[in-house]
């Protein structure tokens, strides 16, 4: 009975990171106000009520979409701090600033971000999973290249940069201005 039990775990929780990953799609194309647990659940292959079971909100299905970007970003950053060229703060914080170009290069994980970042605004849970992604990273940040709070601050400022040259495409424009906001910027 209880390897049973275990293989409908499991089964659940093969469910869980299928609707994970319908979701991340959803919300990049739509944004948290423009998509709905219907469309989640048709691209998923499942009812509405199963995607209920498995998330009883839209807010905690989004907010787990949000805590799973989280997730990637800081394994994108870990794997970077390990690869970096030299132990300086500077180097470290350099290999991860590409590592972090190269990801938001997947246009869904830096569509949720700035999703996630307008839902905050008005949406409490939403907020709070930004607040606790942040913290989470800005003190791995913090810890794994040594930084001063100065460094730490421009690493994630040039973050947000990123995202706003990245989603102008900027790289489509030449002009005086792109050119003032993307100097010394990699982007992909």
């Amino acid at each position: 009975m209880k390897s049973e039990r275990s293989r409908q775990l499991s089964t659940a929780e093969e469910r869980r990171e299928t609707v994970l990953r319908t979701a991340i799609g959803a919300f990049a194309a739509r944004g948290y106000w423009g998509t709905t647990t219907t469309e989640v659940a048709k691209a998923a292959g499942i009812s509405q009520a199963y995607v209920y079971r498995l998330f009883p909100s839209k807010e905690l299905l989004f907010t787990a979409v949000v805590e799973h970007c989280f997730v990637q970003v800081r394994a994108a950053l870990e794997r970077a701090a390990v690869d970096a060229k030299g132990s300086s703060s500077e180097m470290v914080l350099e290999a991860m600033g590409e590592a972090y170009a190269r990801l938001i290069s997947d246009n869904d994980l830096m569509l949720i971000q700035l999703h996630a970042q307008a839902a905050a605004v008005s949406e409490p849970a939403v907020r709070e999973a930004v607040r606790q992604g942040y913290a989470r990273l800005v003190e791995y940040v913090r810890g794994a290249s040594g930084g001063t709070e100065q460094q730490i601050q421009e690493f994630f400022a040039l973050g947000m940069l990123c995202h706003l040259i990245v989603s102008m495409g900027v790289e489509d424009v030449d002009a005086p201005w792109t050119r003032t906001l993307s100097a010394g910027i990699r982007h992909y």
